[in-house]
């Protein structure tokens, strides 16, 4: 399992997600207070968009633990971006701790994060390949779940280029989350999934908590929404929080003490657009 977190809004300093709230990312990534393994120190990634150069997004990854990379402290004091992800890792059982199976993965302007397994996927893994178009196949450069997930939905989404930029982005996910746990019922048993998911192309994201197991075993998911996220004196907060909604946090565990973190129902996804909450959906599940 992981931890991660996802801003968009106003445009603000990565290090302000990552070390300098009381519970940053960093210190998730030693201190986890939702998982019952608190470490997660097998290496961390970085995806943030400057629209002013490109519509793709940047990538730092390290199998470094991400408290110990002085390269990460370095540029998150000075680089600024209205769309980031930060992902530490804890690196599932049988996976290789090598960078191309560090998150945040990217294709063309999307950038993409998981935390949590799917069910059996040594049973399936094979499957999901054969079932994937050569363009989504060839995507692939690791060996996890997370990208073989994520290579789903861009084969869900060529698929369906005849819709508005919503509907297409939502649909796709909805569609590769249901032939991912169709396969996992089929050749893995139904074995159990985990699946907390963000998915953005810089300027639409959304957010997936949802889970095959009961829902108090899901993993943590929550989301803040405010005018900005500032850190002042090493005290950090959102600004009016669920008023004048111009910024959004997604984090596996809130980053502060501050008011108007919110849990994000089992089973759902959200969608945000320029710090807001679009739409909420429930994911209906037949298992």
């Amino acid at each position: 399992m992981c931890r991660f977190t996802f801003y968009q809004g106003v445009p603000i300093q990565i290090s302000s997600l990552i070390t300098e709230p009381k519970h940053s990312l960093i210190n998730q990534s030693f201190n986890s207070e939702e998982r019952d393994e608190p470490l997660n120190g097998d290496g961390f990634g970085l995806a943030w968009y400057n629209h002013n150069i490109s519509e793709q997004p940047a990538l730092f990854k390290s199998i470094s633990p991400a408290w110990s990379n002085t390269n990460l402290l370095e540029i998150s004091t000075i680089i600024e971006s209205s769309c980031i992800m930060a992902h530490v890792r804890a690196a599932s059982k049988g996976l290789s701790v090598v960078e191309t199976n560090y998150h945040p993965f990217k294709w063309k302007n999307f950038a993409f994060m998981h935390n949590g397994q799917l069910g059996g996927f040594a049973k399936i893994k094979r499957h999901i390949a054969q079932s994937l178009s050569d363009e989504a196949y060839n995507t692939i450069k690791g060996s996890t779940d997370s990208e073989y997930l994520f290579a789903t939905f861009i084969d869900e989404y060529l698929q369906i280029p005849q819709m508005e930029e919503w509907d297409r982005i939502a649909t796709s996910m909805m569609q590769a989350i249901r032939r991912v746990l169709d396969l996992i019922n089929e050749y893995a048993g139904g074995a159990l999934s985990y699946i907390n998911i963000v998915l953005t192309n810089g300027h639409l994201a959304l957010a997936v908590r949802l889970t095959t197991d009961k829902p108090s075993e899901a993993d943590s998911l929550y989301i803040n929404l405010g005018k900005k996220y500032i850190c002042e004196n090493g005290v950090c907060r959102m600004l009016s929080p669920g008023e004048h909604e111009k910024s959004v946090i997604i984090s596996s565990e809130p980053l502060s003490k501050d008011p108007g973190w919110e849990s994000i129902p089992v089973n759902s996804m959200i969608l945000v657009h320029e710090g807001k909450i679009r739409d909420r959906m429930t994911i209906n599940l037949d298992y």
